[in-house]
């Protein structure tokens, strides 16, 4: 990283813009930057870690003053830096908040913190980010260092790199933590520590498991009698008390053998018994089945009478069924018959209604068919003419009709052209009034825009002002109250120091050492004010300041606010709430009448254009209904025609009907009644001729059966229902009675032996029960022994399992523990050096071996840095000491017994040791540009050249060093240089200039 052009305006001490010009101070490589004390060198370095990180070190912790106390309102607070990066060139830009006065009235505004990241193409420079977030984001890419590593390896200011040096084991800790980024092997120590609690706690959980797994065994073995009183004696080791288990499972094992063998013998004594009684029940069984056989028998030989009834009448059923249907053929053919009567009746009622003779002969009935249907014949062509004829009188009407209709239309739209073009006229002068109007529409709405965000601001800054009023009467009062609360603060300090000296001459005792100087002598001891401040006092005193300040602070910020506000809406309203309503109002007025101007152009063209369309479309109409009126004419003359020579025709085909189709109606309707008078006489002859046949065939069988008329047949028919169900009936009488001579014969068979006595049961039962109840006690004494034994069984095997486990986890317990141990620094770790300082340690000997490259110079050999682990006194932190080696005593030394000048070599190489370290784990950023603040004027003229060497060996490379100091010495060794100057006026000053060393 090279820094390239620094410009400063508004800043620290300076007001207006200084430019330093870095390219022209690097052909030296190293240059001074001199001034009297407070002239402001160390701004410079404030100027350049601002622009790159926003921040200050000087400032921390308290009240940022990086603007200028000589701005005026106008003037501007704004650091730029340019500088390359990674082979890019950069330029910063930024400006802090700060409150300054208004520049119109009285009061405080605050001016928000900007910043501006552009980067340069070769041409111009190309913005890359805004805003103070999204810069420092994007520069902590570029950069590649943190502002804490800027501030140790490139911007070493007044003091910051000798803290390194003088620091204790938990400083120096904190800070390589930040450089190195090593806080992950801490978590790792810390994790590995958790894992170790957690093994911890697994192993006391599995512990207690395995105690309760083995009281639950030893109660488990008293509770069923398997445990020896030997074996119970408290104070048994996990491996003993587990051999005991075992023991116990083995006698449960051979009780529940035992109990098994018992329950064999029982079980087979149960099945004999339960045989011996399962044969006496079954003859039992067999008696009584037999008495209900004989009974079941007895009752279906007592029914057989009512059953040969119902096989007559079954017999009896089937000869009639043979006749039905002959008898049932006769029935349907008197039917038949009496049906075409009654048709052949109607048929001839109405053909003598139709004007025929009802008793005419099947000739003459013919005759006249013959003769309708040649009348018809010649009567259809001349109603086709009818027909025709009456359509051509309804078309000749309509047509009429439709040129009457098309006449009046026509007058109608000529009478409202003649209106549309009068209206035309009128409308094409009242056009011409609107066109100047809505032209300034525009305008007249723009001005209103202008208008209304005016007084919009012009109403806000009124408002404002009333608030600004009232935040400035706070802020004063809020401004006071904190200046009490720091005085009051100020005054118990005061007091409270005036007492410590009371205090301690109250110690004084003759004769002894005083604790503050040592003297054992006391001439004038301090007197104790009587008014002694406590510590809750104070601290309450400053709870009240800082309380107090915070309200001012608040206060400040919201009166900035107010103002900038009322600023901005005052630069925009330019002028009173009243004349611009007014203005306001005109505008108003305006843009309205404007509006309707245009909108009533917009109503009248489009009157204008449907005008036009209506008189078009009134023309068009008008031409087409002269063409169809023209048409129509000429149709109704065709039509006339037509219907005269029609009509002759027709009324001579007629005759006296009152037209063709009534005649032909009348002459259809007596040939239809004449066809159906002739079809039904000839179907009642075909239905008596069945009915004679059927009545023949009915007879013919009837006398060939044993039946002696027609209503025995009749008695004797059985519906197929009833049939069905007396036939069912009649089988399974004779079923059931087989089945019961059958079974009664079988059981007689299986009897035989046993005879009619009832056979007793009691005694075989009474057996039965004894065996069951001695096998069930026998049961149940085993299931509970199996289930004891696959309890203790799964205890015993739960046991060992868990006594391996244990001994796995207590091995891994104590490697972890170890390992955990060693990581935080506890015992067996005797340098007490956790993992994090074991790898800064190792970073800490490079640094050191690094910085006493420079330091046996800058010594003149006499020095050398060494890292030390030795433990530190009172259990503090060890691992990240550094000694000073001593050449002319061989023995080293803590770096506080380094004189200032040797403290200042010492540091200046260790600062310059850790650069270059922090420098390679940043991923080799280059660190083309150094800044080294003060500390020179403690070092004699011959130590000082050292060191200037040292220095100057730092421009190997092209690196360009700055130094900041007021030794007049290095004036005269250093060949370029700024000066910073504090002028007359007051604010300080940058020249930039290159001299030849004397």
């Amino acid at each position: 990283m090279r820094l390239h052009r620094l410009e400063i305006e508004g800043f620290g001490p300076f007001l207006e813009r200084q430019s330093i010009d870095f390219d022209a101070l690097a052909s030296g490589g190293i240059f001074l930057i001199a001034g009297r004390t407070g002239a402001g060198k160390s701004s410079v370095l404030d100027a350049v870690c601002f622009a790159l990180y926003g921040a200050v070190p000087r400032y921390e912790g308290t009240d940022r003053r990086l603007r200028s106390d000589h701005c005026a309102p106008t003037h501007l607070t704004e650091v730029a830096l340019e500088f390359t990066s990674a082979g890019e060139r950069w330029r910063v830009t930024r400006s802090p908040d700060y409150e300054r006065q208004k520049a119109r009235g009285t009061g405080l505004t605050t001016v928000a913190a900007k910043a501006l990241l552009e980067r340069w193409n070769g041409a111009a420079w190309i913005g890359v980010a805004s805003g103070a977030r999204e810069v420092g984001e994007e520069l902590h890419g570029v950069l590649g260092l943190s502002q804490q590593q800027f501030l140790q390896v490139i911007l070493l200011a007044q003091n910051r790199f000798s803290q390194f040096l003088l620091a204790k084991n938990e400083d120096r800790q904190r800070l390589l933590r930040t450089l190195f980024g090593t806080k992950v092997f801490e978590d790792y120590a810390q994790r590995l520590d958790d894992q170790r609690r957690q093994s911890e706690q697994a192993l006391t959980r599995e512990a207690d498991r395995l105690e309760q797994l083995l009281d639950e065994a030893d109660a488990l073995a008293q509770r069923v009698g398997v445990a020896d009183d030997a074996d119970l004696e408290p104070e048994r080791t996990v491996a003993e008390r587990a051999a005991r288990v075992e023991r116990a499972e083995q006698r449960l094992r051979y009780r529940t053998q035992t109990l098994g063998d018992q329950r064999e013998r029982a079980a087979q004594a149960q099945v004999g018994a339960e045989a011996d009684h399962a044969r006496r029940s079954e003859s039992s069984r067999a008696q009584g089945e037999r008495r209900d056989v004989r009974a079941a028998l007895s009752a279906l030989e007592s029914a057989e009478p009512r059953i040969s009834e119902h096989r007559r009448a079954l017999a009896d059923a089937r000869l009639a069924e043979t006749l039905r249907i002959p008898i049932e053929a006769v029935e349907v053919a008197d039917h038949a018959v009496r049906t075409a009567d009654a048709v052949q009746a109607a048929a001839a009622e109405a053909y003598a209604r139709a004007g025929g003779d009802a008793e005419a002969s099947a000739t003459a009935l013919d005759e006249d068919v013959r003769l309708l249907t040649a009348a018809l014949a010649r009567a259809a062509d001349a109603r086709d003419r009818e027909t025709q004829m009456t359509a051509a009188l309804a078309r000749r009407s309509a047509v009429v009709s439709d040129l009457e209709t098309a006449a009046a239309a026509t007058a109608a739209v000529a009478a409202q052209r003649t209106r549309d073009a009068e209206r035309l006229g009128v409308l094409a002068s009242q056009r011409d009034e609107f066109v100047a109007l809505a032209a300034d529409a525009d305008r007249a709405s723009q001005h209103l825009d202008r208008m209304t965000v005016r007084l919009s601001a012009a109403r806000e800054a009124h408002e404002l002002d009333a608030r600004t009023s009232a935040a400035e009467r706070h802020r004063a009062e809020t401004a006071v109250e904190a200046a009490r609360a720091a005085a009051a603060v100020s005054e118990l300090v005061r007091r409270r120091l005036e007492g410590y000296a009371g205090e301690l001459a109250a110690a004084l005792e003759p004769g002894e050492a005083c604790a503050v100087c040592g003297s054992l002598d006391h001439p004038a001891p301090a007197v104790s004010s009587g008014d002694p401040v406590s510590d809750e006092e104070l601290e309450q005193a400053e709870i009240a300041r800082d309380a107090a300040v915070s309200a001012d602070r608040s206060a400040a910020e919201k009166l900035a606010d107010l103002r900038s506000r009322w600023e901005a809406q005052v630069s925009i309203a330019d002028g009173s709430v009243d004349a611009l309503a007014e203005e306001c109002e005109r505008a108003q007025a305006l843009v309205r009448e404007c509006a309707q101007a245009r909108e009533a152009l917009g109503a009248l063209d489009a009157d204008r254009d449907a005008l036009l369309d209506a008189v078009q479309r009134a023309d068009q109409r008008i031409h087409d209904d002269q063409a169809g009126a023209a048409a129509l004419r000429q149709e109704i003359a065709v039509l006339d025609a037509k219907i005269v020579d029609t009509r002759q025709q027709v009324d001579a085909a007629r005759g006296t009907f009152a037209s063709v189709s009534a005649m032909i109606a009348d002459a259809e309707a007596r040939q239809a009644t004449a066809e159906q008078l002739r079809a039904a006489r000839a179907e009642a002859r075909a239905r008596r001729r069945a009915r004679q046949e059927a009545i023949a065939t009915r007879d013919a069988e009837l006398a060939a059966s044993s039946f002696d008329d027609v209503d025995e047949v009749r008695r004797s028919l059985l519906d197929p229902a009833a049939a069905d169900a007396l036939e069912q009936r009649v089988r399974t009488h004779e079923a059931e009675l087989a089945a019961a001579r059958e079974r009664l014969l079988a059981l007689e068979l299986v009897l035989a032996d046993v005879g009619e006595e009832p056979v007793d049961l009691a005694a075989s039962q009474a057996t039965v029960a004894a065996s069951r109840a001695h096998l069930a006690e026998i049961i149940a004494a085993e299931t509970a022994a199996a289930t004891e034994l696959r309890r203790l069984t799964e205890l015993r095997a739960a046991i060992d399992a868990l006594v391996a486990e244990t001994a796995e986890a207590d091995a891994r317990h104590r490697s972890l523990t170890r390992l955990a141990n060693t990581l935080a620094g506890r015992a067996p770790n005797t340098k007490r050096m956790t993992l994090e300082t074991f790898v800064l340690a190792a970073e800490l000997e490079e640094i050191v071996a690094a910085a006493n490259v420079r330091l046996a110079e800058m010594s003149g050999g006499r020095y050398r840095l060494q890292h030390t682990d030795a433990l530190a006194r009172r259990n503090a932190a060890s691992g990240l000491g550094i000694e000073v080696h001593d050449v002319y005593t061989g023995r080293a030394r803590p770096p506080q017994s380094l004189s200032g000048g040797e403290t200042f070599l010492a540091s200046l190489a260790l600062a310059l040791g850790l650069a270059e370290v922090v420098t390679a784990r940043a991923g080799g950023v280059a660190l083309d540009t150094l800044f080294i603040d003060e500390g020179f004027g403690s070092l004699d003229a011959e130590t000082l050249d050292l060191a200037m060497r040292t220095l100057d060996d730092l421009r190997a490379g092209g690196r360009v060093v700055g130094v900041i100091s007021h030794v007049e010495t290095m004036k005269e060794q250093l060949p370029a240089g700024l000066t910073v100057e504090a002028t007359a006026q007051g604010p300080s000053v940058i020249r930039q200039h290159v001299t030849t060393p004397h």
